[in-house]
C-alpha cells in the first residue's frame, strides 16, 4: 500500500444513531491524515492528497518511534492548548498556523505547538492490507498494535452503548471536540466513500455582513464576511459563509450591489482593503492553497443568520451555511452574546477514555 490513499468519509446525520454492534468514536476536530511508515521512511498523507510530512517533524518522530514497523493508520492532528490555571482544549486555529513555509518557522512551531496523533483505524500491517476486513476486526488489531503507545499517540477512545456516546456528543464540544462518529462493526475500509455516520453541533447566528470575496471562476461572488460586535462596539470579522452554487453566486451579486456603493468610507475593515496579501482575522488559511485574501468591502447594513457548528475563539471553526437574509434585525444587535458558550471540559479526560 502507498499513498495517497483517499480516507473513508461519513454522511451528517441529525442524532447519534443506534444499531447491533455499532461502535462510537469523538469527532476530533484537527487535520484527518493517513499515516504511512516503512521502517524509516514515513509519510503523513492528508485528505485533500497532500504531505503534511515536512510541517510536522515531531509527529514523524512519534510515528517512527511508536507505530509498527510498517503500517497505514488512520488518524488525527491535533494541537491541545495548555493555558495555566485553565483546561487542556483542542486549538484548531494553532494547529492551522502549522502549515508555514519556512523550515525555520516549522521547527520552532514543532517545539511551541507540538502536534498529537489520535489513532483510530489501521488501514495495514506488515504485508497484511486490512481494508476489506469489518472495523471490528480492524479494530481489535489497532488496539493491538498500539498497546504500548503513549502520548503524544493517542488510540481513540471508543463505546458501543448510545447512550454514553450521546453524554459524549454533549460533553466534549467544551474541550474543543466536533461531534461523535458512528460505524457499523461489519464495515470494509473503503476510501472516498461516505460509510461512517457523524453527528455535530448545528447552530444559527444572525451575522453582520460586511464584504465578499470573488468566485474563481469569474465575476461572481464566492463567500460573504461575516462580522459580529463585540462589547466595546468594534465589528469583528468571524468567518465567511460560502458554498453556493452558480446560480446563487450570480443572485447574490445583484443582492449585494447596493450596499457597494461608498463601502469603504467609514467601513471597519479598511485597513485590510488597502493591505496586499494580509490576512484578516478569520480570513482563509495557508492550508487553502489557490484562494485569493482580496475582498470587496459592503456597507455593514445587511444581516443575515448563518448555519455553524461551533466557534474558536472569536471566530468560526468552519465555514458557515447561508440560511436566509434577516431585514429585520439592525446590525447593531448582531452580538456576540447570541452565541452558545460549550462549558468546558479537559480534553486529556477524553483522550484518556474516561467517560
Amino acid at each position: 500500500m502507498n499513498p495517497p490513499v483517499e480516507p473513508m468519509l461519513a454522511k451528517s446525520i441529525p442524532q447519534v444513531p443506534t444499531g447491533k454492534g455499532m461502535t462510537y468514536e469523538p469527532k476530533w476536530d484537527g487535520f484527518r491524515c493517513i499515516a504511512f511508515r516503512d521502517g524509516e521512511q514515513v509519510e503523513l498523507a492528508s485528505r485533500g492528497g497532500k504531505t503534511l510530512t515536512r510541517y510536522f517533524p515531531e509527529v514523524v518522530e512519534q510515528v517512527r518511534a511508536q507505530l509498527p514497523e510498517r503500517c497505514a493508520v488512520d488518524c488525527e492532528l491535533v494541537v491541545i492548548r495548555r493555558d495555566d490555571g485553565d483546561q487542556p482544549k483542542l486549538d484548531f486555529e494553532l494547529l492551522q498556523l502549522r502549515i508555514h513555509p519556512a523550515a525555520s518557522r516549522v521547527n520552532l512551531l514543532a517545539e511551541q505547538t507540538p502536534a498529537s496523533m489520535v489513532a483510530f483505524d489501521l488501514l495495514a500491517l506488515g504485508d497484511e492490507s486490512l481494508m476489506e476486513q469489518p472495523f471490528a476486526h480492524r479494530r481489535a488489531r489497532l488496539v493491538t498494535a498500539l498497546a504500548e503507545a503513549a502520548p503524544p499517540v493517542y488510540l481513540t477512545p471508543t463505546t458501543t452503548d448510545p447512550a454514553i456516546a450521546q453524554r459524549w456528543f454533549e460533553l466534549f464540544e467544551g474541550a474543543g471536540l466536533d461531534g461523535v462518529i458512528a460505524k457499523p462493526p461489519d464495515l470494509p475500509y473503503e476510501p472516498g466513500k461516505r460509510l461512517m455516520f457523524k453527528v455535530k453541533h448545528t447552530r444559527t447566528a444572525d451575522c453582520v455582513v460586511a464584504g465578499f470575496r470573488w468566485h474563481k471562476s469569474g465575476p461572481v461572488v464566492g463567500s460573504l464576511l461575516l462580522g459580529l460586535f463585540d462589547e466595546d462596539g468594534t465589528l469583528r470579522h468571524i468567518g465567511v459563509s460560502a458554498s453556493f452554487t452558480a446560480a446563487r453566486r450570480v443572485e447574490l451579486l445583484d443582492e449585494l450591489a447596493p450596499y457597494r456603493t461608498d463601502a469603504l468610507a467609514g467601513h471597519p475593515w479598511a485597513e485590510w482593503a488597502s493591505a496586499q496579501d494580509v490576512r484578516m482575522p478569520g480570513a482563509v488559511s495557508r492550508w487553502s492553497a489557490g484562494k485569493t485574501l482580496e475582498w470587496e468591502p459592503l456597507r455593514p447594513e445587511l444581516v443575515v443568520e448563518v448555519g455553524y457548528d461551533a466557534m474558536e475563539g472569536d471566530r468560526l471553526r468552519h465555514t458557515a451555511r447561508f440560511l436566509r437574509w434577516r431585514p429585520d434585525r439592525e446590525p447593531r444587535s448582531c452580538d456576540y452574546g447570541q452565541l452558545d458558550q460549550p462549558v468546558r471540559f479537559d480534553v486529556d479526560q477524553v483522550l484518556a477514555g474516561n467517560q
